[in-house]
């Protein structure tokens, strides 16, 4: 797919501009939505540009609907048309699974705000553009903790149980024109894992590359690679949620964020 369109939120930083950079080599024009990482996303676009690719940013938060809408206006705005989204926004608190009471109302509406609200307010807006064209592809960045019940907190997990639901849902409502897939990381090595961690970061990860089955755990680069796949793959995958995780889910042994 030359020359298609490819919408990538939360694209400065991580999964989604490791996303971002594989699809500019595929030949994708790229819009890169970001909500706090202004610096980051605009290194990522001139990235894109100084190697030979067309790409914007823009920030949006896709927790609110308008913004979403903007989102899609502004890559028909530049490119006319829109071909694919990864909906890879996502945001977490790292509370202890055993610390009921640190678990407020607000952080379960926030995580389900920016976690699953705001990834089907994404799709919704792309639709109509896809159909347009013949068709498009849709790819929601979820976790391994929607099927572990382990992670970050009990409200990240949940919310991504719920985006789980959400891409078989789209996926059922939106064929045949348009696929819907997922992806499941598991430990994501980056800023954002080191951030909730803190010092106990290095520790972390150290346990469960001695735990997997692979030996190590993701790096952004994995979980873009399994991204692409679903896009450039088999055109009859539909309604799936792939684990990439260096075999945490057969693992005996599960690490403790608590």
């Amino acid at each position: 797919m030359e020359s298609g369109v490819a919408i990538v939120t939360g694209g400065g930083t991580g999964v989604g501009r490791a996303t971002a950079l594989q699809l500019s080599r595929l030949g994708f024009r790229i819009v890169l939505n970001y909500s706090r990482s202004q610096a980051e996303a605009e290194a990522t676009v001139a990235e894109l540009q100084a190697a030979g690719g067309q790409a914007v940013c823009l920030h949006a938060d896709v927790g609110i609907d308008a913004d979403c809408r903007r989102i899609a206006a502004v890559a028909l705005e530049h490119f006319g048309r829109i071909d694919v989204l990864v909906n890879c926004a996502g945001t977490t608190d790292f509370i202890p699974f055993s610390d009921l009471e640190s678990v407020s109302t607000e952080t379960w509406d926030r995580l389900f705000r920016v976690n699953v609200t705001g990834a089907f307010q994404c799709a919704r807006a792309v639709v109509e553009p896809m159909r347009r064209i013949g068709g498009g592809m849709i790819v929601n960045v979820s976790s391994v903790a929607a099927q572990l019940g382990q992670g970050s907190s009990i409200p990240y997990c949940c919310s991504k149980a719920a985006l789980d639901n959400l891409t078989v849902s789209l996926a059922r409502t939106l064929a045949p024109e348009i696929r819907v897939n997922g992806i499941a990381p598991g430990f994501i090595a980056g800023r954002w894992t080191q951030a909730g961690l803190g010092d106990r970061y290095e520790t972390v990860v150290q346990a469960w590359e001695k735990s997997l089955p692979l030996k190590r755990v993701c790096q952004p680069e994995d979980v873009a690679d399994a991204i692409v796949s679903l896009i450039t793959g088999s055109r009859l995958v539909t309604g799936q949620t792939l684990t990439v995780d260096g075999g945490m889910m057969i693992a005996g042994y599960q690490v403790k964020f608590d």
